[in-house]
């Protein structure tokens, strides 16, 4: 038991520290200026960030997980604030815990598999393009200390790992922070600091429930806000191609709404692979004259976005006998798939054509069975008119 606590909390003590106060510092002005954006005070999202972090900490469903006030969850509730109040964000925010936590049990996570990379890459670039939207307005008309700084810290940032030695021993961004801070305070720079965008709280924060009634009208106001702040939020917990990469970040930054566009890239990805799918079907056929009969050799995949090339790919006025079509190659998906073997077969046995399905591997057996009409002869007599 005690080497599994020490494996879990003091394996990388040196690590763990600097990464702390890189987050405590960064968090800081993040959290006033995610604040101030959603239209509350400050100290709401210092606050919200420190609770958040805390719990993370020790609950956190995977090491090294930062969480805490972010630019895509605050672009989500600057209407709710607007219209309705703090006590209103208050009760969205428990809502869309319980969300969560509901989502979490069941296992939603799962569906990430069907999430394109293009999406993930879309989905991260855009929350990027927010973040920078939303501090871009802290450099425009700003003095020209702001911007020496700024061209200070990127450049700390990405040439300080490169020294040989300390780049590897101390993180970047804490190295950055440390020295612009003091530079600034030693040389008295006309720089805005955290004190100048919003008041810092001094005592801690207390449990309290939110100020709103508990029916239905205020169900459906959070609701909408709940549900969409738990899709990013699970998202972004989830997430650390071009095809739809555009897509997603175009739609993104356009309504400030990183589940729209999660949705419309995966829509679209779906779309491309089921088109790309489509086309790794062929079917070949081979003619025995001597007994009037020709075998259909059908390899890949049949679903509703193949089925009609399947098909088109039969003689329906071909003057044979017997014909058998062999599906050991092949693989049927849908239901649309199986009504379109239903009207080969039945179009076939229509011109006196003696038809054979053979081949077909268990899955396909299986829906072919429980939805297809052709090997069942009550079901034929209805179709041929008997």
């Amino acid at each position: 038991m005690l080497e599994k606590i020490k494996a879990t909390w003091f394996s990388s003590v040196r690590a763990d520290v600097l990464a702390g106060l890189v987050v405590a510092l960064a968090l800081i002005p993040e959290a006033i200026a995610f604040s101030i954006i959603t239209g509350v005070d400050p100290k709401v999202g210092l606050y919200a960030s420190f609770c958040i972090c805390v719990v993370i900490a020790f609950v956190g469903g995977r090491p090294a997980m930062i969480s805490a006030a972010t630019g895509a969850m605050a672009l989500l509730m600057v209407n709710l604030v607007k219209e309705h109040g703090l006590q209103y964000l208050l009760a969205a925010t428990l809502l869309c815990g319980v969300l969560q936590i509901v989502a979490g049990y069941s296992r939603l996570g799962e569906l990430m598999r069907f999430v394109s990379r293009s999406v993930v890459t879309g989905f991260v670039s855009a929350l990027a393009i927010l973040i920078f939207m939303a501090q871009l307005p802290e450099l425009t008309h700003a003095t020209w200390p702001v911007y020496a700084m700024t061209a200070a810290s990127l450049a700390i940032i990405y040439l300080f790992p490169r020294l040989p030695l300390l780049g590897k021993l101390l993180p970047s961004p804490l190295v950055c922070i440390l020295l612009l801070t003091a530079t600034s305070i030693y040389i008295g720079l006309d720089v805005r600091t955290v004190g100048d965008m919003g008041a810092m709280p001094d005592s801690l924060p207390v449990f309290m429930w939110p100020d709103v009634a508990l029916n239905l009208d205020t169900l459906l106001i959070i609701l909408p806000y709940s549900a969409a702040l738990a899709v990013v939020g699970l998202l972004e917990s989830m997430m650390t191609a071009t095809i739809v990469l555009v897509v997603t970040v175009i739609v993104v930054v356009a309504t400030h709404n990183l589940a729209y566009g999660v949705l419309v890239g995966s829509l679209l990805a779906a779309m491309f692979f089921a088109s790309k799918i489509a086309r790794y079907l062929d079917v070949t056929s081979r003619r025995d004259p001597e007994h009037s009969h020709r075998t259909y050799y059908v390899t890949g995949q049949v679903f509703f976005a193949s089925a009609e090339r399947f098909m088109a790919s039969f003689d329906l006025r071909e003057n044979v006998e017997t014909l058998a079509i062999d599906l050991r190659e092949a693989h049927f998906w849908d239901i649309t798939a199986v009504a379109a073997l239903d009207k080969v077969v039945l179009k076939l046995r229509r011109a006196g054509i003696s038809v054979d399905v053979v081949g077909m591997n268990r899955a396909t057996a299986t829906l072919v069975d429980r939805f297809g009409v052709h090997d069942k002869p009550d079901a034929i007599d209805s179709l041929m008119g008997h």
